[in-house]
C-alpha cells in the first residue's frame, strides 16, 4: 500500500485532543500538490467544528524539510498544456492553495507549525498563517520565486509588507535563505525550539488540560516552559542597518543598484544578490510593484490580487522557461522575455494585473 500524502492523527491529551497533520512526501521535501492541499483543508474544516480538538500541530515528515513549496513540475506541465488559454491544473492549484492559506490565517484554534529544515515558497505560506510558528536550528526559509518567473505569493504580499524596516523587499527580490534567528527578527516566526525538544513539545501539549476554546496563551506558555535557548548566529544582523537603508530608498532601480554596489559582502549576502541578478527581470518588477500596490491591503484583498497575478504569470512563457532552465533541463540558461526590468512596458505590467475572468473565483470562497 502507498503511504498517505498527509498523515492525520488525533492525540489524546489530559483533557481534550490534539490534531496532528504531517506532510508525507519526504523524498520530495514534502512539496505540495493539489491532493495534499485538499486533504489539509478538509481536515482543518472538520477539526474546526470538533469541540474536542483543542489545537493542531502541522509538521513535515523526515529531517530535511517541513515543506519545500509547491510541486513546480506539475505547474510547469500545466503551463505548457493550456486548454483554450487556461492552465487548468495550475490555476486550480493556486486557487485552492490560497483558500488553505487564508483558512490557516483565520483559524480560531491554535495551529502550531513546526518549521524544521527547509521552508520555502508554499511551505512558508502554510507556516506564515499559523498562530504559533516554530523554528529550529535547522530551519532554512526562503521565497525564491524570482528564479522561475513568479513572485512570492501564498500571502507573501501580506507578510513581506509587514516585515520591519522595509526588509521584505530584500527577502523577495533576492530569495535570500534565512535561519531561525533571522526569521524571528523579521517577524515570520514566533518561537525557537531545538530539534531535540520537538518530541517534548508534543508530550507537553498532550499533558495539558485544554479549555473548550481560546487556548492560544496556553500553547505559548507550554513552548516558553521548554526553555530552549537559541544559539543560531544571524546572517541578517551583520548587514541589517545597510540593507535597511537600501530597502527604504524608494525606487527599484536604486535598490538593485545599491545592492550590487555593496563591498565586502558576506558569502550569504553575495549569494542572495547573485540570485537576484540571475532571476527574471519581469519578476523583479512584478515583485516590487505587487508590494507597492498592496502594501496596506487586507488579507482578502491580498489573496484576490495574488490569484490574478499568479494566473496571468503561469500563462506567461517566462514561468515555463524559468522552470525548464532551473529544474527540468537544469542548464541554468533561461531565455528571458526581457534583458532588464526597465524593458518591461507599462502595458505589459497592466496586462498582468488585469483579471483574466469576469469575476475573481476566490472572492466568494474566503
Amino acid at each position: 500500500m502507498s503511504s498517505p500524502l498527509v498523515i492525520v492523527e488525533e492525540i489524546e491529551a489530559k483533557k481534550g485532543r490534539i490534531g496532528r497533520l504531517i506532510l508525507n512526501q519526504e523524498k520530495a521535501l514534502n512539496s505540495l500538490n493539489l491532493e495534499m492541499i485538499r486533504l489539509l483543508r478538509e481536515q482543518l474544516d472538520t477539526w474546526r467544528e470538533d469541540k474536542t480538538i483543542a489545537c493542531i500541530i502541522l509538521s513535515g515528515s523526515g529531517e530535511k524539510a517541513f515543506c519545500a513549496g509547491g510541486d513546480v513540475q506539475a505547474l510547469y506541465e500545466s503551463s505548457l498544456n493550456p486548454k483554450d488559454g487556461v492552465c487548468e491544473y495550475a490555476e486550480t492549484f493556486f486557487l485552492e492553495e490560497y483558500q488553505l492559506n487564508y483558512l490557516i490565517h483565520t483559524y480560531e484554534k491554535p495551529i502550531i507549525c513546526l518549521g524544521k529544515g527547509i521552508v520555502m515558497g508554499g511551505g512558508l505560506g502554510l507556516m506564515a498563517g499559523a498562530s504559533h510558528r516554530v523554528v529550529t536550528e535547522t530551519s532554512r526559509i526562503a521565497m525564491p520565486e524570482i528564479t522561475i518567473g513568479l513572485f512570492p505569493d501564498v500571502g507573501g504580499t501580506y507578510f513581506l509588507s509587514r516585515m520591519p524596516r522595509g526588509l521584505g523587499i530584500f527577502f523577495a527580490l533576492t530569495g535570500a535563505s534565512i535561519n531561525a534567528t533571522d526569521a524571528l527578527t523579521l517577524g515570520i516566526a514566533d518561537h525557537f525550539v531545538a530539534n531535540e525538544k520537538l518530541e517534548s513539545l508534543q508530550s507537553a501539549l498532550a499533558a495539558a488540560s485544554w479549555k473548550t476554546k481560546d487556548n492560544h496563551a496556553l500553547v505559548s506558555q507550554i513552548i516558553y516552559e521548554l526553555g530552549c535557548e537559541n544559539s543560531v548566529d544571524s546572517n541578517l544582523s551583520h548587514h541589517e542597518s545597510l540593507l535597511e537603508g537600501i530597502c527604504q530608498t524608494g525606487g527599484l532601480g536604486d535598490i538593485v543598484h545599491d545592492l550590487n554596489s555593496i563591498k565586502d559582502a558576506s558569502p550569504w549576502l553575495s549569494k542572495a544578490i547573485a540570485t537576484m541578478n540571475a532571476g527574471s527581470p519581469q519578476s523583479m518588477l512584478v515583485i516590487f510593484e505587487q508590494l507597492r500596490r498592496f502594501r496596506y491591503a487586507s488579507l482578502k484583498e491580498v489573496f484576490s490580487s495574488e490569484l490574478i497575478l499568479a494566473t496571468n504569470l503561469v500563462r506567461h512563457p517566462e514561468f515555463a522557461e524559468g522552470v525548464r532552465a532551473l529544474l527540468i533541463d537544469k542548464d541554468k540558461k533561461p531565455v528571458r522575455q526581457h534583458a532588464h526590468f526597465s524593458a518591461v512596458s507599462a502595458s505589459e505590467m497592466e496586462a498582468l494585473y488585469t483579471p483574466p475572468w469576469s469575476s475573481n473565483p476566490i472572492t466568494d470562497l474566503l
